[in-house]
Parts: structure tokens; C-alpha cells; sequence
């Protein structure tokens, strides 16, 4: 059994979207992000950076409980537990480990400052909104061009680097992208968004999902930790 500590965001969906895939059995411990649970003891014991996902394995490899903070550490860790989402073939693999720290590194962050900048911030700065904007256009660019060239993203096979971008391209209209621009990108999200592990994956806490911006100033200031 894997406890899964989560909320519905772009990371939380790699998790679940990962465990449905693979078949493995879950129990979801909500982390409600807006009234601050990330910050609780007993969470930090294990998730020392206080965000979403962790996950506790009650069958390590060891036979002991084993931890894992990071969605992408979490999502190399199911792969080499099950031998699943990943190639067996070495060269292969590197290749699905690139473009999941690329993830890691460059698309989540950006998207996510993208959307924070463009529609949560109390404060609109051109700079910022363009800034990020820019970027995440920029990205989406490298995105397609690998899709030009492979059918997903870390090469003939889907993997947990497909597991790791996806999610995030959700909320493309708040990153300020023309989806339409991206023309390998677009089918690729419509041909994974068939998969019924993915639309299972996604929908997991959906009746939790609420606008950050109907979150009160103090659940703000917690969440972003800014003063609304």
C-alpha cells in the first residue's frame, strides 16, 4: 500500500496519474495547500520542503516503509519499483530522464510563475507577466519540436517523462500560449488526454480543486507566502 500525500495540482496529478498507470494501490491523505497543511509537523517529518507530493511505500524494497519527497524523484522511484513507464534499454533511459529533469528544472517552474504572474498575483507587472510568458512560449517551442520528432516525449515509448509534462500543460491559457502554435504538442495532449489512467489519474481530489483567488488573504499570504 502507498499513501499518497496530495492535492490537486500539476505535481499532485504526476503522482496519480503515475499510480493508476502502473495499478498500484493508493490511499490519498489530502494536503490542503490553501489552509496551509504543507506546513504541519508530522508532514515536514518526511516532506522537509513542505510541498506536494510525497508518498510513503509500506513495501520497500527492504521490506521497511520507505518515504520520497519531489514528484519527479517520486516518479523515477514507482518506475525502477515496477520496471514500468521507463526503458529497460540504458540509452534509452537517460533520454527519459532528461526530459524528466527538464521538467523538473525548466517547465514546471516557469509555467508555474507564468500563471501565478499572469493571474493570481495581486499586483499585475508587465515585466513578470511578460517575462515568464516569454518563457513558457520558449519552452512550449522546445516541446514541439521533440514531438516533431518522436511520437512522445522520451522517444517510442510512453513514460513517466510524458507523465511529468503533461499535467502541466493544463492550464496553458493562464500561462498566456496559444496552444494552436504548437501544433505536436496539441495532438499529443489529445491523444494522452484519451488514456483511461490519465482521466482517471486527473480526476483524482477534483471536488477539492478551488480558484486560489476565493482563497481568504491569510490562506493567501500562507499559500504564496505574500501578503494579498
Amino acid at each position: 500500500m502507498i499513501e499518497l500525500y496530495y492535492w490537486p495540482t500539476p505535481n499532485g496529478h504526476k503522482i496519480s496519474i503515475a499510480l493508476e498507470e502502473m495499478g498500484l494501490e493508493y490511499e490519498v491523505k489530502p494536503v490542503n495547500i490553501g489552509a496551509g497543511d504543507q506546513f504541519k509537523s508530522d508532514f515536514l517529518s518526511f516532506s522537509p520542503n513542505n510541498r506536494i507530493p510525497a508518498i510513503v511505500d509500506f513495501d520497500g524494497h527492504d521490506g521497511a516503509p520507505v518515504t520520497v519527497f519531489e514528484s519527479g524523484a517520486i516518479l523515477l522511484y514507482l518506475a525502477e519499483k515496477t520496471g514500468m513507464l521507463i526503458p529497460q534499454d540504458r540509452r534509452k533511459q537517460i533520454v527519459v530522464k532528461e526530459w524528466l529533469f527538464w521538467q523538473m528544472g525548466g517547465f514546471g517552474p516557469m509555467l508555474g510563475q507564468a500563471h501565478h504572474f499572469n493571474y493570481y498575483a495581486p499586483e499585475k507587472i508587465d515585466y513578470a507577466m511578460d517575462r515568464y510568458s516569454n518563457e513558457a512560449n520558449r519552452l512550449y517551442g522546445v516541446l514541439d519540436k521533440r514531438l516533431s520528432a518522436s511520437p512522445f516525449v522520451g522517444g517510442d515509448e510512453y513514460s513517466i517523462a510524458d507523465i511529468a509534462i503533461l499535467p502541466w500543460t493544463r492550464t496553458y491559457k493562464r500561462q498566456r500560449v496559444d496552444i494552436d502554435s504548437y501544433p505536436h504538442v496539441k495532438v499529443w495532449r489529445e491523444k494522452l488526454g484519451n488514456r483511461p489512467a490519465i482521466i482517471k489519474g486527473m480526476q483524482v481530489g477534483a471536488n477539492w480543486r478551488e480558484d486560489l483567488k476565493d482563497l481568504s488573504p491569510e490562506e493567501f499570504k500562507k499559500l504564496f507566502m505574500i501578503e494579498k
